[in-house]
């Protein structure tokens, strides 16, 4: 009986996945437990088929592959946890490298916190190139995880909730609590890559709103390998773009509806921000890349609820013109 699952959505990762695939092999796990690697082929169009065929014949455990052609991450996860068969999953970037000791890690906490529904990695970087300077402000959005060395729960009163990279559910938890198309899935989340920034969140809260617990669980060490492109200003801007547009569906994650006039609150707070950033680093916003990120997440997190009001009605005209 399979006890775990590693779970790899990836889109195009022909280059990205042997390197993984090959940390996975190297990992050291308990004599009694059985494992499996899933990997989910988010409607690629390069080789990545053809890498996973290559790896199964040398593989430690089952490696398995299947094809989902949704694109978008939010698509690929909800089918891994379809098609697993361990009732621990673990989800793993294809630019994430663990640790030898993470499967095992992984199996461990799981046993130890029966409560803990979802479970992250403590996630560290290797930049390709120096990030700008104050960067590790804003690491977090580039599912940097470090919260120390120690195991912590995610209180349900702070609304702060790990990315899906590292993360480790159970299989129970997801199908109990999670809806099987997540509601923030809409387009005008949806980054140039296909990906929702407000999916993970999302999905989290819907567990914790259901009594499961989420933990940070360092002793699973996992490496994000961060390209000179996702430092780039063009992109780096675009992200905080998205990532500020996804805020009205990230705060409100969960939550019953009658708490979403709140919402004009937080944007009357983000404006405040918005022209205290911008007091604060007027004259550096041209050389300051980080400060200018803030920036971005600042305007867009106070237009998101505005922006997510007007595409709602513009869905629910279009719905009535199409009705026969």
């Amino acid at each position: 009986m399979i006890q775990l699952t590693v779970a790899i959505p990836t889109y195009n990762g022909e280059q990205r996945l042997p390197d993984l695939l090959r940390h996975l092999q190297a990992q050291v796990t308990v004599d009694d437990l059985s494992w499996e690697v899933l990997v989910v082929d988010n409607n690629s169009t390069d080789a990545t088929a053809a890498v996973v065929q290559a790896f199964q014949a040398d593989f430690p455990c089952p490696l398995r592959y299947c094809f989902e052609p949704v694109q978008g991450a939010g698509a690929a996860r909800q089918l891994a946890v379809r098609e697993a068969k361990g009732e621990i999953i673990g989800f793993l970037d294809d630019d994430n490298w663990p640790e030898p000791t993470w499967v095992a890690a992984a199996y461990a906490f799981a046993q130890q916190y029966p409560q803990a529904g979802a479970y992250c990695s403590r996630i560290s970087a290797n930049y390709e190139v120096a990030p700008p300077d104050g960067f590790q402000r804003l690491q977090m959005y580039l599912a940097i995880n470090e919260r120390g060395s120690k195991p912590s729960l995610y209180a349900p009163e702070h609304p702060v909730l790990p990315s899906t990279a590292g993360l480790v559910v159970r299989r129970s938890a997801w199908l109990e609590t999670v809806p099987p198309d997540l509601a923030s899935r809409r387009h005008w989340l949806k980054r140039s890559d296909g990906n929702d920034c407000s999916e993970d969140v999302e999905a989290l809260s819907y567990m914790q709103r259901s009594c499961w617990q989420i933990w940070y669980n360092p002793a699973m060490q996992t490496w994000h390998q961060i390209p000179a492109r996702r430092l780039e200003r063009d992109y780096l801007l675009a992200l905080f773009r998205s990532l500020g547009l996804s805020r009205a569906m990230t705060r409100m994650a969960g939550k019953p509806s009658w708490r979403m006039p709140l919402l004009l609150v937080y944007s009357l707070n983000d404006l405040r921000k918005v022209a205290r950033h911008w007091f604060k680093y007027r004259q550096q916003l041209a050389t300051d890349l980080t400060a200018a990120c803030e920036l971005q997440l600042l305007v867009w997190s106070a237009l998101s609820p505005f922006h997510q009001m007007w595409f709602t009605s513009l869905s629910e005209a279009q719905r009535l013109i199409a009705r026969p």
